[in-house]
């Protein structure tokens, strides 16, 4: 499974990380790769849940460009 998930930098330096699939699936971390690292164990631990199913935000859009 993929899963898109965004990347962005907190006005305390650290990372945070959410995954626009999953509502409520929200990370962070002090590297890029800490958040990447934390945000897969919270996905793991979000679709463990046998309630929890895949729906999108529908506050925001997140789209692939071609360049």
């Amino acid at each position: 499974m993929i899963l898109k998930v965004v990347l962005k930098r907190g006005e305390d330096g650290y990372f945070v990380a959410h995954c626009p699939s999953l509502r409520s699936c929200w990370s962070q971390g002090k590297t890029r790769e800490e958040a990447l690292d934390n945000i897969r164990e919270a996905v793991a631990l979000y679709l463990e849940s046998p309630s929890q199913e895949l729906a999108p935000d529908e506050s925001q859009e997140v789209v692939e460009l071609s360049l």
